[in-house]
């Protein structure tokens, strides 16, 4: 059943008939619904539906860092869906049906503030991981308190883990993960964002770790 938003003349939202009415992205929209098919997919269909599975299961936990930090909407494209187009194109390695994430092609975070200078991690004894990096608060952008985002994902758990505390003149920041991570493989991406979360650098892949 539809729920009409603003009277009889407004939006509505729900199904209504053979059409569903929503609002999206600030406009009321209407769709026909879906028709099951009885067609076989293609192969080619199923390449393309394999892989915007991989992508989606992987970016959905960080979509709220996507949503705040992937770039510029783009028109009618959010943020979101512009981190999801580049990974399908970008950051998938293997072949049909087995394909797998390319990490190092992966992107957290993109935007024109500088990043991290020289960066350095080491896995400490204990479950953390010491990040070191050069001074750079005074090149384009980049502001001594420029917030440091990183994000480590858990491929065994398919789990995440990111922290936004240090500064950008801090030069080091220990980021501690759960400690049944231990002996785990892990990858990492460090950016920097502004204070103000009005813009960021373009995430790095730090690589691979062991956690100890």
């Amino acid at each position: 059943m539809g729920t009409i938003q603003k009277g009889i003349l407004g939006g509505f939202s729900g199904k209504v008939g053979t059409v569903v009415g929503a609002n999206w992205r600030g406009k009321d929209v209407m769709r026909s619904l879906p028709k099951k098919s009885q067609r076989v997919a293609t192969e080619q269909q199923m390449i393309v539906r394999t892989k915007f599975k991989l992508i989606t299961q992987f970016l959905t936990p960080i979509s709220m860092i996507l949503k705040a930090h992937f770039g510029q909407s783009s028109g009618e494209k959010s943020r979101r869906n512009l981190a999801v187009s580049y990974h399908i194109r970008e950051a998938i390695t293997g072949t049909y049906p087995d394909f797998t994430i390319d990490f190092p092609k992966v992107v957290i975070t993109k935007g024109e503030l500088p990043g991290l200078q020289e960066p350095e991690v080491t896995p400490e004894a204990g479950g953390n991981l010491a990040i070191v990096w050069e001074d750079n608060s005074e090149q384009g952008l980049a502001k001594p308190g420029d917030l440091l985002l990183a994000v480590v994902y858990n491929p065994e758990k398919n789990l995440y883990e990111d922290r936004q505390s240090a500064l950008r003149s801090a030069l080091a920041y220990d980021m501690a993960v759960p400690a049944n991570w231990v002996g785990d493989a892990v990858h990492l991406w460090l950016s920097f964002t502004s204070a103000d979360g009005k813009t960021r650098s373009t995430s790095f892949y730090a690589g691979t770790f062991t956690i100890l």
